[in-house]
Protein backbone atom coordinates (compact mmCIF):
# COMPACT_ATOMS: atom_id res chain seq x y z
CA UNK A 1 0.00 0.00 0.00
CA UNK A 2 1.00 3.52 -0.61
CA UNK A 3 -0.02 6.53 1.82
CA UNK A 4 0.30 10.27 0.77
CA UNK A 5 -0.64 12.17 4.40
CA UNK A 6 -0.88 15.85 4.36
CA UNK A 7 2.24 15.65 1.57
CA UNK A 8 2.80 19.54 0.32
CA UNK A 9 5.37 20.72 -2.08
CA UNK A 10 6.57 24.15 -2.40
CA UNK A 11 9.59 25.50 -4.91
CA UNK A 12 12.29 27.90 -3.62
CA UNK A 13 10.61 30.41 -6.31
CA UNK A 14 7.30 29.53 -4.21
CA UNK A 15 5.71 27.85 -6.71
CA UNK A 16 2.94 25.31 -5.28
CA UNK A 17 3.42 21.91 -6.73
CA UNK A 18 1.12 19.92 -4.40
CA UNK A 19 -1.26 20.96 -1.69
CA UNK A 20 -1.98 19.21 1.56
CA UNK A 21 -2.37 15.85 -0.27
CA UNK A 22 -3.94 12.78 1.22
CA UNK A 23 -4.25 9.57 -0.92
CA UNK A 24 -3.96 5.89 -0.50
CA UNK A 25 -3.45 3.40 -3.21
CA UNK A 26 -4.37 0.15 -2.44
CA UNK A 27 -2.05 -2.76 -2.67
CA UNK A 28 -2.82 -4.45 -6.62
CA UNK A 29 -4.66 -1.28 -7.43
CA UNK A 30 -4.22 0.54 -10.78
CA UNK A 31 -4.71 3.98 -9.99
CA UNK A 32 -4.17 7.17 -12.12
CA UNK A 33 -3.24 10.62 -11.50
CA UNK A 34 -5.07 12.88 -14.64
CA UNK A 35 -5.55 16.43 -14.66
CA UNK A 36 -3.76 19.41 -16.74
CA UNK A 37 -0.55 20.51 -16.82
CA UNK A 38 0.82 22.07 -13.88
CA UNK A 39 -1.49 20.34 -11.13
CA UNK A 40 1.32 18.13 -9.38
CA UNK A 41 0.37 15.03 -10.90
CA UNK A 42 3.92 13.85 -11.98
CA UNK A 43 5.27 15.40 -8.85
CA UNK A 44 3.14 13.76 -6.67
CA UNK A 45 4.20 10.10 -8.35
CA UNK A 46 8.30 10.87 -8.37
CA UNK A 47 7.46 11.43 -4.15
CA UNK A 48 6.90 8.15 -4.34
CA UNK A 49 10.35 7.06 -5.53
CA UNK A 50 11.98 9.84 -3.89
CA UNK A 51 13.14 10.96 -7.19
CA UNK A 52 10.94 14.41 -5.53
CA UNK A 53 10.88 15.29 -1.22
CA UNK A 54 7.89 16.47 -0.08
CA UNK A 55 8.03 20.08 1.40
CA UNK A 56 5.86 18.19 4.46
CA UNK A 57 3.99 15.50 4.86
CA UNK A 58 4.34 11.67 4.11
CA UNK A 59 4.98 9.32 1.99
CA UNK A 60 4.80 5.58 2.86
CA UNK A 61 5.34 2.68 1.19
CA UNK A 62 4.10 -0.73 2.93
CA UNK A 63 3.68 1.31 6.29
CA UNK A 64 7.60 2.88 5.91
CA UNK A 65 8.24 6.12 5.45
CA UNK A 66 10.25 6.58 2.15
CA UNK A 67 12.27 9.10 3.62
CA UNK A 68 14.17 6.57 5.79
CA UNK A 69 14.67 4.22 2.94
CA UNK A 70 18.02 4.63 1.29
CA UNK A 71 16.99 6.28 -2.49
CA UNK A 72 18.83 3.34 -4.44
CA UNK A 73 17.16 0.62 -2.48
CA UNK A 74 13.96 2.05 -2.94
CA UNK A 75 13.97 2.36 -6.26
CA UNK A 76 15.92 -1.15 -7.38
CA UNK A 77 12.34 -2.22 -5.62
CA UNK A 78 9.87 -0.17 -8.09
CA UNK A 79 9.34 -0.27 -11.62
CA UNK A 80 9.32 2.91 -13.60
CA UNK A 81 8.19 3.78 -17.22
CA UNK A 82 9.38 6.74 -18.89
CA UNK A 83 7.40 9.03 -21.66
CA UNK A 84 9.17 7.90 -24.56
CA UNK A 85 11.21 5.03 -22.87
CA UNK A 86 13.96 6.53 -21.84
CA UNK A 87 16.21 3.80 -22.88
CA UNK A 88 20.16 3.93 -23.23
CA UNK A 89 20.47 4.56 -27.17
CA UNK A 90 24.10 2.65 -27.07
CA UNK A 91 22.61 -0.69 -25.63
CA UNK A 92 21.25 -3.22 -27.17
CA UNK A 93 17.01 -3.81 -26.25
CA UNK A 94 18.13 -7.26 -24.12
CA UNK A 95 20.71 -5.13 -22.66
CA UNK A 96 17.85 -1.88 -21.99
CA UNK A 97 15.75 -4.63 -20.53
CA UNK A 98 18.47 -6.61 -18.05
CA UNK A 99 19.72 -2.73 -16.61
CA UNK A 100 17.91 -3.01 -13.48
CA UNK A 101 18.12 -6.55 -13.09
CA UNK A 102 22.17 -6.27 -13.71
CA UNK A 103 21.92 -3.76 -10.95
CA UNK A 104 20.48 -6.17 -8.42
CA UNK A 105 23.10 -8.44 -9.42
CA UNK A 106 21.92 -11.07 -12.07
CA UNK A 107 24.99 -12.23 -13.97
CA UNK A 108 24.71 -11.70 -17.61
CA UNK A 109 23.21 -14.67 -18.06
CA UNK A 110 20.55 -14.87 -15.63
CA UNK A 111 19.84 -11.00 -16.53
CA UNK A 112 19.34 -12.18 -20.29
CA UNK A 113 17.31 -14.85 -19.51
CA UNK A 114 14.84 -13.21 -17.38
CA UNK A 115 15.33 -9.86 -20.04
CA UNK A 116 13.92 -12.37 -22.57
CA UNK A 117 11.09 -13.34 -20.32
CA UNK A 118 10.17 -9.92 -19.99
CA UNK A 119 10.06 -9.41 -23.65
CA UNK A 120 7.79 -12.39 -24.25
CA UNK A 121 5.43 -11.29 -21.62
CA UNK A 122 5.40 -7.87 -23.05
CA UNK A 123 4.90 -8.85 -26.87
CA UNK A 124 8.31 -8.12 -28.20
CA UNK A 125 10.04 -11.16 -30.43
CA UNK A 126 13.32 -12.20 -29.33
CA UNK A 127 14.69 -11.36 -32.52
CA UNK A 128 14.71 -7.67 -31.43
CA UNK A 129 16.94 -8.49 -28.62
CA UNK A 130 20.04 -7.16 -30.00
CA UNK A 131 18.50 -4.42 -32.00
CA UNK A 132 19.37 -0.57 -30.61
CA UNK A 133 16.71 1.36 -29.81
CA UNK A 134 17.48 3.54 -32.80
CA UNK A 135 15.96 0.21 -34.96
CA UNK A 136 12.72 0.21 -33.06
CA UNK A 137 9.28 1.48 -33.90
CA UNK A 138 7.65 4.36 -31.12
CA UNK A 139 5.36 1.08 -30.30
CA UNK A 140 8.15 -1.42 -29.82
CA UNK A 141 10.06 1.44 -27.94
CA UNK A 142 7.46 1.37 -24.98
CA UNK A 143 7.13 -2.36 -25.18
CA UNK A 144 10.60 -2.32 -24.15
CA UNK A 145 10.27 0.14 -21.38
CA UNK A 146 7.72 -1.76 -19.69
CA UNK A 147 9.65 -4.45 -20.10
CA UNK A 148 12.78 -3.33 -18.34
CA UNK A 149 10.00 -1.90 -15.62
CA UNK A 150 8.48 -5.14 -15.55
CA UNK A 151 12.03 -7.72 -15.91
CA UNK A 152 12.99 -7.68 -11.58
CA UNK A 153 9.68 -8.37 -10.45
CA UNK A 154 8.93 -5.20 -8.57
CA UNK A 155 5.85 -4.67 -6.72
CA UNK A 156 5.09 -1.76 -7.71
CA UNK A 157 5.10 0.23 -10.84
CA UNK A 158 4.97 3.75 -12.05
CA UNK A 159 4.43 5.50 -15.37
CA UNK A 160 4.74 8.57 -16.18
CA UNK A 161 2.40 9.17 -19.48
CA UNK A 162 4.21 6.31 -21.01
CA UNK A 163 1.78 6.54 -23.97
CA UNK A 164 1.62 10.07 -25.14
CA UNK A 165 4.43 9.75 -27.77
CA UNK A 166 2.48 7.05 -29.85
CA UNK A 167 0.21 7.41 -32.62
CA UNK A 168 -3.45 6.73 -31.35
CA UNK A 169 -3.99 2.91 -32.68
CA UNK A 170 -0.05 2.11 -31.28
CA UNK A 171 -1.51 3.50 -28.13
CA UNK A 172 -4.91 1.39 -28.25
CA UNK A 173 -2.67 -1.61 -28.51
CA UNK A 174 -0.41 -0.89 -25.95
CA UNK A 175 -3.32 0.06 -23.17
CA UNK A 176 -5.25 -3.18 -23.60
CA UNK A 177 -1.89 -5.00 -22.97
CA UNK A 178 -1.26 -2.78 -20.12
CA UNK A 179 -4.70 -4.18 -18.63
CA UNK A 180 -4.05 -7.26 -19.68
CA UNK A 181 -0.38 -7.89 -18.35
CA UNK A 182 -2.23 -5.80 -14.79
CA UNK A 183 -4.63 -8.89 -14.97
CA UNK A 184 -1.97 -10.94 -15.11
CA UNK A 185 0.68 -9.94 -12.75
CA UNK A 186 -1.48 -7.31 -10.16
CA UNK A 187 0.77 -5.10 -9.04
CA UNK A 188 0.54 -2.03 -7.93
CA UNK A 189 0.49 0.73 -10.41
CA UNK A 190 0.66 4.14 -10.36
CA UNK A 191 0.28 6.03 -13.68
CA UNK A 192 -0.06 9.76 -14.33
CA UNK A 193 -1.10 10.63 -17.69
CA UNK A 194 -3.34 13.92 -18.89
CA UNK A 195 -5.98 12.09 -21.38
CA UNK A 196 -8.95 11.74 -19.43
CA UNK A 197 -10.43 8.63 -21.91
CA UNK A 198 -7.51 7.05 -21.05
CA UNK A 199 -7.60 7.30 -17.32
CA UNK A 200 -11.10 5.96 -17.45
CA UNK A 201 -10.42 2.89 -19.25
CA UNK A 202 -7.30 1.87 -17.53
CA UNK A 203 -7.66 3.07 -14.09
CA UNK A 204 -9.51 0.95 -11.04
CA UNK A 205 -9.09 4.33 -9.30
CA UNK A 206 -8.61 7.99 -10.33
CA UNK A 207 -7.26 10.64 -8.67
CA UNK A 208 -8.50 14.17 -10.09
CA UNK A 209 -5.59 16.84 -9.76
CA UNK A 210 -6.62 20.09 -9.98
CA UNK A 211 -4.48 23.37 -10.80
CA UNK A 212 -2.48 24.21 -7.60
CA UNK A 213 -1.88 20.41 -6.59
CA UNK A 214 -5.08 19.97 -4.89
CA UNK A 215 -6.71 16.73 -5.01
CA UNK A 216 -9.70 17.13 -6.25
CA UNK A 217 -11.36 13.65 -6.35
CA UNK A 218 -10.45 9.81 -5.41
CA UNK A 219 -12.55 7.28 -7.02
CA UNK A 220 -13.18 4.59 -9.68
CA UNK A 221 -14.42 5.54 -13.01
CA UNK A 222 -18.08 5.01 -12.86
CA UNK A 223 -18.26 7.48 -9.79
CA UNK A 224 -16.11 10.05 -11.56
CA UNK A 225 -17.84 10.04 -14.89
CA UNK A 226 -21.62 10.17 -12.89
CA UNK A 227 -20.82 11.48 -9.34
CA UNK A 228 -18.13 13.89 -10.76
CA UNK A 229 -17.05 15.75 -7.22
CA UNK A 230 -17.31 19.85 -8.05
CA UNK A 231 -17.08 21.74 -11.10
CA UNK A 232 -13.19 20.86 -12.39
CA UNK A 233 -13.66 17.58 -12.41
CA UNK A 234 -17.55 17.84 -14.24
CA UNK A 235 -15.21 19.62 -16.79
CA UNK A 236 -12.54 17.34 -17.14
CA UNK A 237 -14.60 14.80 -17.99
CA UNK A 238 -17.35 17.28 -19.75
CA UNK A 239 -16.81 15.67 -23.24
CA UNK A 240 -19.15 12.84 -24.00
CA UNK A 241 -19.66 12.13 -20.43
CA UNK A 242 -23.11 10.77 -20.15
CA UNK A 243 -21.79 8.56 -23.65
CA UNK A 244 -18.68 7.17 -21.57
CA UNK A 245 -20.80 6.35 -18.52
CA UNK A 246 -22.77 3.55 -20.59
CA UNK A 247 -18.95 1.93 -20.18
CA UNK A 248 -20.18 1.21 -16.79
CA UNK A 249 -23.53 0.07 -17.28
CA UNK A 250 -24.69 -3.28 -17.82
CA UNK A 251 -26.63 -4.90 -20.84
CA UNK A 252 -28.42 -7.46 -18.12
CA UNK A 253 -31.90 -6.86 -17.22
CA UNK A 254 -33.46 -6.33 -20.77
CA UNK A 255 -34.36 -9.88 -22.36
CA UNK A 256 -33.00 -9.89 -25.95
CA UNK A 257 -35.36 -11.02 -28.98
CA UNK A 258 -34.33 -14.94 -29.66
CA UNK A 259 -34.07 -15.44 -33.08
CA UNK A 260 -36.26 -18.55 -34.99
CA UNK A 261 -33.89 -21.37 -35.69
CA UNK A 262 -32.09 -21.94 -39.45
CA UNK A 263 -34.34 -22.46 -42.48
CA UNK A 264 -32.92 -25.55 -44.96
CA UNK A 265 -30.82 -23.11 -46.43
CA UNK A 266 -28.90 -22.55 -43.16
CA UNK A 267 -29.71 -18.58 -42.96
CA UNK A 268 -31.90 -17.35 -40.33
CA UNK A 269 -34.63 -15.35 -41.52
CA UNK A 270 -35.09 -11.83 -39.67
CA UNK A 271 -38.86 -11.59 -40.08
CA UNK A 272 -40.25 -8.52 -39.15
CA UNK A 273 -37.33 -7.34 -37.22
CA UNK A 274 -35.49 -6.64 -40.41
CA UNK A 275 -37.20 -7.42 -42.97
CA UNK A 276 -35.68 -9.07 -46.44
CA UNK A 277 -32.44 -9.44 -44.08
CA UNK A 278 -31.46 -12.96 -42.71
CA UNK A 279 -28.27 -14.14 -40.65
CA UNK A 280 -26.03 -16.72 -41.21
CA UNK A 281 -24.27 -18.20 -38.47
CA UNK A 282 -20.56 -20.70 -38.72
CA UNK A 283 -18.08 -21.96 -36.42
CA UNK A 284 -14.68 -20.84 -36.67
CA UNK A 285 -11.78 -22.65 -35.07
CA UNK A 286 -11.24 -25.06 -32.42
CA UNK A 287 -12.93 -22.52 -29.64
CA UNK A 288 -16.33 -23.44 -31.98
CA UNK A 289 -16.50 -19.50 -31.85
CA UNK A 290 -19.59 -18.64 -33.63
CA UNK A 291 -19.11 -15.69 -36.44
CA UNK A 292 -21.87 -14.19 -38.61
CA UNK A 293 -22.47 -12.79 -41.48
CA UNK A 294 -26.04 -10.50 -42.05
CA UNK A 295 -27.56 -11.05 -45.77
CA UNK A 296 -29.29 -7.90 -47.29
CA UNK A 297 -32.29 -8.28 -49.54
CA UNK A 298 -31.00 -8.09 -52.25
CA UNK A 299 -28.24 -10.93 -51.57
CA UNK A 300 -25.14 -9.28 -50.44
CA UNK A 301 -23.29 -10.55 -47.62
CA UNK A 302 -22.06 -8.49 -44.79
CA UNK A 303 -19.67 -9.81 -42.10
CA UNK A 304 -21.19 -9.28 -38.02
CA UNK A 305 -18.81 -7.04 -36.97
CA UNK A 306 -19.43 -6.22 -33.64
CA UNK A 307 -21.39 -8.89 -31.88
CA UNK A 308 -22.28 -8.49 -28.01
CA UNK A 309 -22.75 -10.81 -25.59
CA UNK A 310 -24.94 -10.48 -22.20
CA UNK A 311 -22.17 -9.83 -20.07
CA UNK A 312 -20.94 -6.92 -22.32
CA UNK A 313 -21.87 -3.55 -21.70
CA UNK A 314 -24.57 -0.81 -23.07
CA UNK A 315 -22.12 1.61 -24.05
CA UNK A 316 -20.90 -1.71 -26.48
CA UNK A 317 -24.25 -2.72 -27.00
CA UNK A 318 -26.00 0.82 -28.54
CA UNK A 319 -22.29 1.07 -30.25
CA UNK A 320 -23.41 -2.62 -31.89
CA UNK A 321 -26.82 -1.18 -32.69
CA UNK A 322 -25.89 1.93 -34.01
CA UNK A 323 -22.92 -0.16 -36.84
CA UNK A 324 -25.72 -2.44 -37.80
CA UNK A 325 -26.92 -2.17 -41.36
CA UNK A 326 -30.39 -2.98 -39.96
CA UNK A 327 -30.04 -1.49 -36.36
CA UNK A 328 -30.41 -4.98 -35.04
CA UNK A 329 -26.76 -6.49 -32.89
CA UNK A 330 -26.28 -9.80 -32.39
CA UNK A 331 -26.11 -11.25 -29.53
CA UNK A 332 -24.10 -14.57 -29.19
CA UNK A 333 -23.63 -16.29 -25.54
CA UNK A 334 -21.88 -19.65 -25.49
CA UNK A 335 -24.84 -22.11 -25.01
CA UNK A 336 -27.72 -20.15 -25.85
CA UNK A 337 -29.39 -19.59 -28.76
CA UNK A 338 -28.24 -16.12 -31.15
CA UNK A 339 -30.52 -13.13 -30.21
CA UNK A 340 -30.88 -9.65 -31.13
CA UNK A 341 -31.40 -6.01 -29.20
CA UNK A 342 -32.57 -3.03 -30.71
CA UNK A 343 -32.60 0.78 -30.09
CA UNK A 344 -36.29 0.27 -28.41
CA UNK A 345 -35.01 -2.13 -26.37
CA UNK A 346 -32.02 -0.20 -25.03
CA UNK A 347 -33.59 2.83 -24.55
CA UNK A 348 -34.91 2.53 -21.29
CA UNK A 349 -31.63 1.78 -19.98
CA UNK A 350 -30.46 5.16 -21.47
CA UNK A 351 -30.38 7.13 -17.46
CA UNK A 352 -29.82 10.26 -17.12
CA UNK A 353 -26.14 11.25 -15.03
CA UNK A 354 -27.13 12.13 -11.39
CA UNK A 355 -25.00 15.73 -12.48
CA UNK A 356 -22.13 17.30 -9.85
CA UNK A 357 -22.06 15.49 -6.34
CA UNK A 358 -21.77 18.42 -3.52
CA UNK A 359 -18.13 17.76 -1.88
CA UNK A 360 -16.11 15.72 -0.96
CA UNK A 361 -12.71 13.89 -3.01
CA UNK A 362 -13.98 9.73 -2.62
CA UNK A 363 -16.07 8.02 -4.42
CA UNK A 364 -16.73 4.07 -3.85
CA UNK A 365 -16.80 1.29 -5.84
CA UNK A 366 -19.83 0.35 -8.19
Amino acid sequence: MIRFEGVSKVYPDGTRAVEGLDLEIEEGSFTVLVGPSGCGKTTSMRMINRMVAPSSGRVLVNGRDVAGIRPVSLRLGIGYVLQNAGLFPHRTVADNVAAVLRLKGDSRRTGRTKALAAMERVGLEAALAERYPAQLSGGQIQRVGVARALAADPPILLMDEPFSAVDPIVRDGLQRQMLDLQAQLGKTIVMVTHDIDEALLLGDRIAVMAPGGVLAQHADARTVLTRPADEFVASLVAKDRGFRALSFAPLAGIDPVPLPAAGSDGAIDLGTLAPGWSLELEHAGASGERRGSWRAPDGTALRVTGSVSRADTLRKALDAVLASPHGLALVLDPGVPPAVVNLALLTPLLTPSPGVATGGVSGGRP
